[in-house]
């Protein structure tokens, strides 16, 4: 009874959906305003709208019309009406939602309709995708209508001109690929003239797969690195301690999250190794690194699965299409590791010259939208990093695909059997079966069954997006069996080949859990698009990799009261509850880690935003005299405090250090006040010698070759610095799980420490570049003189 009352979390209720159906009803009661207008009367309402908003009219008072004037222009240009539930997609996007739509019901044209809605306030839209083929493909293709329109459209892809990317993010409307994006903004904070960048401020975006991009993509920050000479003979040596080491005695590792850390013992072995006392100290920071980068590159990282050796180089493996990932390399050294591991030529590391992770990039848009055909079950993680709400849109007709309950077993080769003989039985009766695989190995796995039991098929492991996308959407033929990955040509549809539908539509087969259930959810839309029929299936052993990582004593709990049938097929009831809850384990063990990351990510945010900050001040024409001056006070005043801090008595202070500081900047020599009892005492004592050499440089403010200066020795060493410091900041990550020893949170250790790092380095900054610009004031004037 009272179930009646009850709402599943995971659904959009019908009042939310009310609202939005209010105004698809205006909509569509204005199709007959704009129908019978002429192409340039429709073109017009372009200009009529931009007119409105910049006459201080809300939006969303145009909305309706807007809708309405887009849904006409694609019926003209593509031949393509938007659905009612398309509309309601687009009013979604345009408050900076999820619409959660399933594959097939036309999120390309949905995107249509905020990108236009918004690009009319004239700050440019960003229209995010998975991969260049799709933006590409958006961009011919939806572009058409936005041009019709008067807008213009640009595309971002990689490799392009700066000329050419500037013209892209002028347009009012830009496709592209969202790690390029965040690729240019890194970019942008490393130019030294603002002419050289390319974007400008954000406004509006629309993330298609969003829980792809900001979730999935999210544990991998966006790194532009520069090329440093790496220490070969340390790589070597730290490859050959690592190989003898023995997990748990030398060193542990956690499958789950993958983190790597030595044991005591361990620590023991690298100390004697290197002839050292104490690998903690900090002067040992760098031997550390290189070792626990050694040990990654012995357990994380497997030969033929991973990576492969070919032409004595490493070449890393996409684990999602199977494909070589030409020109990528593993930065901060662990590349080096692999490399020494298998005895190739190291090659130079790739050092991190700016980072930022997708979900502190995406972050910085005022408004943020997207699409997906699952994103439900990451709804709190998604509200709570990004502030948006997921709301489900009915389909345009109703579903018809028909999803069994998994079929698992207890071992994997019972699995791929049952698998080839099911998807035999189906290619009898010709119809289309799709096998999903979690990885190329699996894929490899399956089709090495289906070749046993006489079957063709086609295996995606293609080289290029545009064969993935050519062989995914051929996938719905009559009699064809495709094996790929679960991401493999991800936002194309399958359309049922002539027939098929009268045969069942195409059947999907998973062959093992994805780590998240939108993963999963998204292989089983595959099939059954636009009310088209279909059928999926997931087909699992106690032996897959979510199991073997995740429920290990579970599954040997489970064991003990375990029944099954004659083929191997477990029939126990709770085998069910086993499966859903070790998902749901997976994914709150996924969510802790990308939390965990942000947080860390969040402390090097704060600092990124005082350097960028200083940056564009400097790039901005704000790197003056005036500017030089305040670093010199700041110098001084940090010199002081921070060697005679308050908690400190007198005679505790650290007079020589300030001493040396102090006269390292100043004309005259300075003997700091030794008898001083407070800090106001000290600061009188040094300040004629700084008003001195403030007189002295401002005598060479109208200087054109020192005006030249300041900005440069600025820039130059705020980059130098901000290199160093993202270096200092991954090691000290790396060192905290050492703490744990200490009873200590690491997450605190890492933010107070961190701080402490920034403060010093950032002083260090001010110090030199002060410094450096009085000796060459220095300089000049000796020359002066000297001509005189």
């Amino acid at each position: 009874m009272f179930s009646l009352f009850k709402r599943n979390k995971e659904q959009t209720s019908k009042r939310e959906l009310k609202r939005y159906y209010k105004l698809v009803e205006q909509i569509n009661q204005l199709e007959t305003t704009y129908a019978p207008m002429t192409d340039s009367e429709l073109r017009e309402m372009t200009m009529t709208f931009k007119n409105r908003l910049e006459q201080g009219e809300d939006i969303k008072a145009i909305i309706p019309d807007a809708f309405a004037v887009v849904r006409e222009a694609s019926k003209r240009v593509l031949n393509m009406r938007h659905f009612d539930v398309q509309l309601i997609g687009g009013l979604v996007l345009t408050e900076g939602n999820i619409a959660e739509m399933p594959t097939g019901e036309g999120k390309t044209l949905v995107a249509s309709l905020p990108s236009y809605v918004r690009a009319l306030e004239g700050k440019g839209v960003h229209v995010i995708t998975v991969n260049d083929y799709l933006a590409k493909r958006d961009y011919d293709q939806i572009g058409q209508i936005h041009r019709f329109l008067g807008l213009t459209v640009g595309l971002n892809i990689p490799m392009m001109e700066p000329m050419q990317k500037r013209d892209a993010y002028a347009a009012d409307i830009t496709y592209g690929v969202g790690t390029e994006f965040g690729f240019d903004y890194l970019r942008d904070n490393m130019v030294h003239s603002i002419a050289d960048r390319v974007q400008r401020p954000y406004h509006f975006a629309i993330i298609d797969e969003v829980d792809s991009v900001l979730i999935d993509e999210a544990k991998t920050p966006l790194i532009v690195a520069g090329k440093m000479m790496a220490n070969e003979e340390l790589h070597r040596i730290a490859a050959m301690v690592a190989k003898r080491f023995k997990v748990e005695e030398d060193y542990e590792f956690d499958e789950e999250t993958k983190a790597t850390s030595l044991t005591d013992q361990g620590i023991e072995k690298v100390e004697a190794a290197f002839g050292i006392d104490n690998l903690y100290d900090l002067e040992h920071q760098t031997l550390y690194h290189y070792m626990i980068q050694a040990v990654r590159a012995h357990v994380m990282f497997d030969r033929d699965v991973d990576y492969i050796v070919k032409d004595d180089k490493i070449q890393l493996v996409d684990m999602f299409t199977g494909r070589i990932m030409e020109g990528r390399s593993l930065s901060d050294g662990l590349h080096q590791a692999i490399e020494a591991k298998e005895g190739v030529t190291i090659t130079e590391e790739n050092k991190a010259q700016a980072q930022v992770t997708i979900q502190n990039y995406f972050r910085m848009y005022p408004l943020l939208s997207g699409m997906t055909g699952t994103a439900k079950t990451q709804e709190k993680e998604i509200n709570e990093v990004y502030g948006m709400s997921v709301i489900q849109i009915p389909t345009n007709r109703p579903r018809q695909r028909i999803d069994q309950q998994d079929i698992i077993f207890e071992y994997k080769e019972e699995k791929y059997q049952y698998v080839a003989n099911l998807v035999k039985e189906r290619h009898m009766t010709g119809q289309p079966v799709l096998v999903g695989t979690t990885s190329i190995l699996q894929s490899e796995a399956v089709a090495s069954a289906l070749k046993d039991a006489g079957l063709t098929f086609q295996l995606l492991n293609a080289k290029t997006v545009e064969q993935e996308v050519e062989l995914i959407s051929e996938a719905g033929q009559r009699k064809r069996i495709t094996v790929a990955t679960n991401m493999a040509g991800r936002g194309t549809d399958i359309v049922p080949g002539e027939g098929v539908r009268e045969l069942g539509g195409l059947f999907v087969v998973g062959t093992e859990k994805h780590e998240s259930r939108r993963v999963d959810n998204q292989l089983r839309g595959r099939s059954g698009r636009q009310g088209d029929p279909g059928g999926s299936v997931f087909v699992l052993s106690l032996e897959d990799d979510m199991f073997r990582r995740f429920a290990k004593d579970d599954v040997e709990k489970f064991k003990k009261k375990m029944t099954k049938n004659a083929q191997g097929m477990i029939t126990h009831k709770d085998v069910h509850e086993l499966v859903s809850r070790t998902q749901r384990i997976v994914e709150g063990a996924q969510q802790g880690m990308r939390e965990y990351n942000l947080k860390l990510d969040d402390v090097i945010n704060d600092q990124r935003g005082v350097i960028y900050g200083l940056r564009n001040k400097i790039i901005g024409g704000d790197a003056t005299m005036e500017q030089l001056l305040q670093m010199l006070d700041e110098t001084i005043d940090f010199a002081i405090r921070e060697h005679a801090p308050d908690e400190a008595m007198p005679h505790e202070w650290q007079f020589d250090v300030m001493d040396e500081t102090i006269n390292s900047l100043t004309l005259s020599p300075v003997a700091v006040d030794r008898d001083a009892q407070n800090v106001k005492t000290l600061f009188e004592n040094v300040q004629p010698a700084v008003d001195e050499l403030k007189t002295f440089l401002q005598a060479f403010n109208e200087n054109e070759q020192v005006r030249e200066l300041i900005p440069q020795v600025m820039l130059m060493r705020l980059d130098s610095m901000w290199v160093k410091h993202l270096e200092a900041m991954s090691h000290l990550k790396e060192g905290i799980g050492l703490r744990h020893y200490q009873q200590e949170d690491p997450m605190r250790i890492y933010q107070r420490e961190g701080l402490e790092l920034f403060g010093k380095n950032y002083q260090e900054l001010r110090r030199s570049v002060v410094k450096e610009v009085i000796n060459f004031v220095k300089l000049l004037r000796e020359r002066q003189e000297e001509l005189q």
